[in-house]
């Protein structure tokens, strides 16, 4: 969704007001569980849907 949207790391933490390491952690899936409030930051920042940036492991 960044690629899709020109969005640099940066400048989605920056919106969404996450450390650049949690949200580089969000990013490679390397974080285990996410906040719904900032889930809604994400889809609000990147105008997507939940849907859009999360896919089910088990």
């Amino acid at each position: 969704m960044m690629a899709k949207r020109k969005m640099s790391l940066n400048e989605l933490s920056e919106r969404i007001n996450l450390t650049l390491s949690n949200a580089s952690n969000l990013k490679t899936g390397k974080a285990k569980a996410i906040r719904f409030s900032t889930l809604d930051a994400l889809c609000k920042a990147l105008d997507c849907q939940p849907g859009d940036i999360l896919e089910y492991r088990e």
